[in-house]
């Protein structure tokens, strides 16, 4: 796949301060965008807001603009003035997903500079505290006498939650029935109430609702179990090989925002991700913390995008 030029720009580019322009900044309130509906997300973007906050004694407001699976905010983001005063909390999904999966985006790879890689989570499967299946093992069982019948939320059209279902899928060859929404909290939310049977999320998302007893977690979608669910074992553990899905989180702007602006705010959040109590409170969300220089993230958003495209060339996911 051709390398996006904004990804090869910061790849390439000495770690330096551009000069002017940056002096002054934040000189008014900076918006960060969570392009999903109020939910597990937005406690990350709150505890880096907080953290720029107190370092400059400037605001840096929480803008929720959920839609189209994360798209309606990405587009904000990288139709935003290019002067560092919007800011997006990134994932897998609209960042990358909506630009190769979908037949008509709005917007493309280049419309973004990486700022800062926060960190990951695997996904792991919730389900409804009353469905049947009490492991990953069964509930493929369930799934294959049941084609079709099982009703699987996730945070939008080719959000990284509905990705992972497809590689489920996919190595399992179970059929599923796909409910996307605005969100992983809505999505939880009738998990929850039993509406829908299950959805692949994040620790973040699923922790509290765990803890009481609302919902079931059944597998962990990555190399190793969790500190926050150590008695769930992950799927690989459990016979299913293929299906690791990693949700990383990270700050962008719009491109061509000033090198010497991403390169302070770099600083300031990195500096935040350093401190006792960000780290701790990430932590507890089951936050594996990075940071680390504008470059790195763009080699993880390369990385996402070349893993799609084999995913899209084999046939796992499609364009929609």
């Amino acid at each position: 796949m051709k390398q996006p030029a904004a990804i090869a720009l910061l790849l390439a580019a000495p770690n330096v301060l551009a000069q002017g322009g940056a002096t002054q900044y934040p000189n008014k309130p900076v918006r960060l965008i969570v392009p999903f509906a109020p939910g597990a997300t937005d406690i990350v973007a709150r505890i880096v807001a907080k953290k720029l906050s107190d370092a400059w004694g400037q605001q840096f407001v929480i803008d929720h603009r959920p839609g189209a699976g994360g798209a309606v905010g990405t587009e904000l983001t990288a139709r935003a003035t290019p002067d560092g005063y919007t800011l997006m909390l990134a994932n897998p999904g609209p960042s990358v997903h909506s630009v190769l999966l979908r037949k008509n985006p709005t917007y493309t790879l280049d419309d973004f500079a990486p700022v800062i890689y926060i960190g990951y989570t695997p996904m792991v499967i919730a389900v409804h505290a009353k469905f049947a299946p009490n492991n990953a093992a069964e509930l493929i069982a369930y799934a294959k006498a049941r084609p079709g019948k099982i009703s699987w939320g996730s945070a939008g059209l080719n959000s990284n939650p509905h990705i992972a279902l497809e590689k489920l899928k996919s190595v399992t060859g179970v059929t599923i029935t796909h409910v996307p929404y605005k969100g992983s909290g809505p999505a939880m939310t009738d998990v929850i109430s039993g509406q829908i049977d299950a959805m692949f999320t994040t620790t973040i998302t699923v922790t509290p609702h765990f803890n009481a007893g609302r919902v079931k977690v059944i597998g962990v979608a990555g190399a190793k179990r969790q500190a926050l669910l150590p008695d769930t074992p992950t799927l690989a553990e459990q016979g299913i090989a293929g299906a690791d899905t990693t949700t990383w989180l990270g700050l962008v702007t719009a491109a061509k925002t000033p090198r010497a602006i991403i390169e302070q705010l770099n600083t300031e959040a990195n500096k935040a991700l350093l401190s006792s109590d960000a780290r701790q409170q990430l932590a507890q969300l089951g936050i594996e913390i990075e940071g680390g220089a504008p470059e790195k993230f763009a080699a993880v958003i390369k990385a996402e995008a070349d893993s799609i495209t084999r995913l899209l060339k084999a046939g796992i996911v499609r364009s929609e």
